[in-house]
C-alpha cells in the first residue's frame, strides 16, 4: 500500500558524494567555498540593487529575485552536504527529505520562470523599446513574480504530495547528496509510473516551455541586434544580456539532461548524475552570482 512503510522509516541515506576518506576533506572545503562565495554573491548583488537608485529597474528588479532564488536554492542542499561530510554521516529523515525536495523544487523551478521572465524582459527592451516601460511596470513585474512563485509552489506540492504516497522498504540509499524526484523513485518499493509521468509531462513542460519562450525571445533579440546600424550599438545591445545567456546554457544544459535524459544505474552513471546535480545546483549559482555581481558593477 502506497504510504504504507512511512512510521518504520525514520531516515535516508544519502549516497552520492565519494566514500574515500582522503576525498572527504577536499569535498567539504570545495562544497564550503561554493557556498560561502555563491550566498556572498548573491547577497551583494541584492544589497547593490536595493541600496542604488540607478538599479531600480525591471531588469535588476528581476536580478535581485533570482538571487533571492538562489540561495535559497544552494541552500536547500549545500549545508545538509557539508553537515553529512564533517559529521561522517549520510543520514537524513523522512521529513527532512521531503522539506529538501519541496524547496529544492520550489527554488529551482523558480529559476527557470525568472530566467524565462527576464528573457521577455531584455526582448521588450531591445526590441520593443519605446514601449518598455509602459509595458515593464512596477506593477506588471510584481504580478510575474507572484505568477512565477505560485506556479513554481504548485509543481512542488505536486511532486512532493506523489513521493509522499510511495513506500520506502528496505532499500533507502539515495544515489545523490540530496533528495531529488529520480533517486527517491529509483529506491522506492511502490509501483513509480504514475510519479514518472508527472515528471515527464509536468516537469517536461516546466522545463522546455520556458526554455522554448527563451529561445524564441532571443531569436528575435540577435534579429533586431543585427539590424543596428554601428557597431558599439550592436555590443551594447548585446552586452545587456549576454550574462544572462550564458547562465541559460549552462542551467538549461545540465537540468535537461539530468530530468528529460533517462540514465541507467551503473556505478558510472550514479558518478555523471552527481555530476550534473553539483553543476546545476552549486555551480550554476556561482557562475550566475559572479555575473550578476560584476553586472551591477557596470
Amino acid at each position: 500500500m502506497a504510504g504504507g512503510n512511512q512510521t518504520t522509516i525514520f531516515e535516508f541515506l544519502l549516497w552520492g558524494l565519494s566514500e574515500q576518506p582522503e576525498q572527504q576533506h577536499i569535498l567539504f572545503l570545495l562544497f564550503l567555498w561554493m557556498y560561502v562565495v555563491t550566498v556572498a554573491g548573491n547577497l551583494l548583488v541584492v544589497l547593490a540593487i536595493g541600496t542604488d537608485t540607478r538599479l531600480h529597474t525591471p531588469m535588476y528588479f528581476f536580478l535581485a529575485i533570482l538571487s533571492c532564488a538562489d540561495i535559497l536554492f544552494t541552500s536547500t542542499t549545500v549545508p545538509k552536504a557539508l553537515v553529512n561530510i564533517q559529521s561522517q554521516s549520510r543520514s537524513i529523515s523522512y521529513a527532512g527529505c521531503l522539506a529538501q525536495l519541496y524547496f529544492f523544487l520550489t527554488s529551482g523551478d523558480m529559476d527557470i520562470f525568472l530566467l524565462a521572465t527576464m528573457a521577455y524582459d531584455r526582448y521588450m527592451a531591445i526590441c520593443h523599446p519605446l514601449h518598455y516601460m509602459m509595458i515593464m511596470n512596477h506593477q506588471r513585474c510584481t504580478l510575474l513574480v507572484t505568477v512565477c512563485w505560485t506556479l513554481t509552489s504548485l509543481v512542488a506540492m505536486t511532486h512532493t504530495f506523489l513521493i509522499f504516497r510511495l513506500s520506502f522498504c528496505s532499500q533507502k540509499i539515495i544515489p545523490d547528496f540530496f533528495c531529488d524526484l529520480g533517486p527517491l523513485m529509483k529506491v522506492s518499493c511502490s509501483d513509480t509510473q504514475v510519479n514518472q509521468l508527472v515528471l515527464l509531462f509536468l516537469g517536461g513542460a516546466v522545463i522546455l516551455i520556458p526554455f522554448m519562450l527563451i529561445l524564441v525571445s532571443y531569436i528575435h533579440i540577435f534579429l533586431a541586434i543585427l539590424r543596428v546600424p554601428s557597431a558599439q550599438g550592436r555590443y551594447k545591445a548585446f552586452s545587456t544580456c549576454g550574462s544572462h545567456l550564458v547562465v541559460v546554457v549552462l542551467f538549461f544544459g545540465t537540468v535537461i539532461r539530468a530530468y528529460l535524459c533517462p540514465s541507467s544505474s551503473s556505478s558510472n552513471s550514479v558518478q555523471e548524475d552527481t555530476a550534473e546535480a553539483v553543476m546545476y545546483t552549486v555551480v550554476t549559482s556561482l557562475v550566475n552570482s559572479s555575473f550578476m555581481d560584476c553586472k551591477t558593477r557596470t
